[in-house]
């Protein structure tokens, strides 16, 4: 059976993709192929693209940084943030303000902020730098990704693209605010989670190549997975800027057992399922469950080495003799922040802008976070001009997200298509445990972290548009012209939103005619 490699779509063996192929009754060298393919061989192309879109990146995410501000002041959420940052500054890491009790998440973002305020100064190119530094690193890791689990350069590319031009992550990588760090973190985290299944098949490979993958019904042990590893620490610093990290954190260790069995029963393995049990699964523990606490427990550095942090002495109602004092402390101020978050609910308050799940797909209700107008603003051209900020996600690339998520429901289905699998549950884990408590305020911010997974799974949908290497020319060329339009849609969308994405004044009828939906409105 020929052996063939199509960039856009992934390897193929014959003319089956590597994701639809049943695992077993394969002979022997096709299994190897399955198992030991790897990224696109253009490696200098690769890295051009890569740099080349990711210093565009830096350019479009740093441009006028530091407006707008509230008078010199940070603007929407940034007044939470920003001040708790530059007392952390102050203290060497730690909050010490405890009549400032909005102090609600871990410690790791804010120091990241810090970082900027030292660099830069309390201003608002300052407080932003560390944010806007990460929406950079997003769009690498994004185009990286995309070109591994598409096999394709031209793909990893249009991802990249997607993020750069998607309104909602422009925004939060320019606002001093904690989601994007969030979205580094889970992105990275699963960037080295790919990796790891890549050199989990590789090694694989080798073992059946040479003739040993018989050896035991369990399959071979692998040894060290440091991309595993990687994954634990990148995931445990996703908790330690939000305790969200926690669903990526199950989401990934149940996309790791479902890559192993599929390996190992791809490799011909006599029992893989209690292989997969045996050999990744009780190892899983240490790199995915101890070191992500672990990293988590050591972001609150500051806090355990201080004697003024907010609540460092705090007392649970029934101590523990076994658990140091310092611990007691942390789980006491942890339960205060549970219980915060607990009463934040739609009947203590509705908030203006708040949302719901079921309206972020398609990002239907955005979030206002800055508008000045009625005299206070000049530059457009009219008497009447208008400066906004909105957090909006760029419809042309979130308007089909239905039918993108739809599409690659069916290739799970019908294909058992992994690459489909790796985003959707990547995407899903963003969304569906907060469908759990619709009582609770939630806001489209809270989308961040998952807009890479919608334009990764955009780009492979993209994939299918273009078709196989081996169509014909006619197929091609229309699959080429067809992403051609729908990404330059996404490019004009957005530099249509751009003034109200960057505060750009303009006028009263321009402000009017951004708003496309009754829901954009407050």
């Amino acid at each position: 059976m020929p052996t063939r490699l199509v960039k856009n779509e992934g390897p193929t063996v014959g003319n089956r993709p590597v994701g639809s192929d049943p695992p077993l009754r394969r002979p022997v060298r096709d299994r190897i192929v399955l198992l030991g393919a790897g990224p696109p061989t253009d490696r200098l192309r690769g890295w051009v693209v890569t740099i080349v879109l990711t210093m565009f990146a830096a350019v479009v995410r740093f441009a006028r940084l530091g407006y707008p501000t509230d008078a010199g002041t940070p603007v929407f959420d940034e007044k939470h943030y920003v001040p708790q940052a530059w007392q952390m500054l102050r203290n060497g890491g730690f909050e010490d303000n405890p009549g400032y009790e909005v102090v609600v998440h871990p410690p790791l973002a804010k120091q990241l902020i810090a970082l900027g305020e030292m660099a830069f100064g309390y201003n608002g190119f300052g407080w932003r730098a560390a944010s806007a530094l990460a929406g950079v690193l997003i769009v690498l890791l994004v185009i990286r990704v995309g070109r591994r689990l598409t096999r394709s350069t031209l793909l990893g590319g249009i991802a990249g693209v997607l993020v750069i031009c998607d309104g909602l992550s422009h925004v939060q990588s320019r606002m001093g605010m904690l989601d994007v760090f969030s979205a580094l973190f889970v992105v990275a985290a699963f960037a080295t989670l790919i990796r790891d299944r890549d050199d989990v098949r590789a090694r694989m490979a080798v073992v059946m190549a040479e003739g040993r993958i018989g050896d035991n019904d369990y399959g071979p042990r692998l040894g060290v997975r440091w991309w595993r590893l990687g994954t634990g620490v990148l995931v445990g610093l996703g908790c330690a800027v939000k305790w969200s990290g926690v669903y990526w954190l199950v989401a990934f260790a149940l996309l790791t057992v479902l890559f192993d069995l599929s390996a190992r029963r791809t490799a011909g393995v006599r029992r893989p399922w209690l292989g997969t049990l045996l050999r990744d699964v009780v190892p899983a523990i240490w790199p995915l469950v101890v070191v992500p606490l672990l990293v988590y427990l050591a972001s609150w550095w500051a806090w355990f080495g201080s004697d003024t942090a907010i609540d460092r002495f705090g007392k649970v109602k029934n101590p523990n003799p076994f658990i140091p004092d310092a611990l007691e402390g942390l789980i006491y101020y942890s339960g205060k922040v549970l219980a915060f978050h607990s009463g934040l609910t739609t009947s203590q308050g509705m908030h203006p802008w708040e949302s719901k799940p079921w309206a972020w797909p398609m990002g239907l209700r955005p979030m206002l976070y800055h508008f000045a107008g009625e005299g206070q603003v000049t530059g457009c051209g009219a008497n009447d001009c208008v400066s906004a900020v909105m957090l909006l996600g760029t419809p042309a690339l979130w308007w089909p997200a239905y039918a993108v998520l739809g599409f690659a429901v069916w290739r799970i289905a019908t294909r058992f298509d992994w690459r489909y699998a790796a985003v959707v549950v990547g995407y899903a884990a963003g969304i569906l445990p907060w469908l759990i408590n619709v009582e609770r305020q939630m806001y489209f911010f809270y989308m961040t972290p998952v807009v890479p997974f919608l334009a990764l799974a955009t780009a492979i949908v993209m994939g299918e548009v273009l078709g196989r290497a081996g169509a014909s020319r006619e197929r091609r060329q229309t699959g080429l012209l067809v992403v051609g339009l729908w990404t330059a849609l996404v490019v004009v969308n957005f530099v249509w939103l751009w003034p109200i994405l960057n505060a750009v004044p303009i006028t009263q009828e321009m402000w009017d005619a951004q708003l496309w939906l009754p829901s954009w409105r407050q």
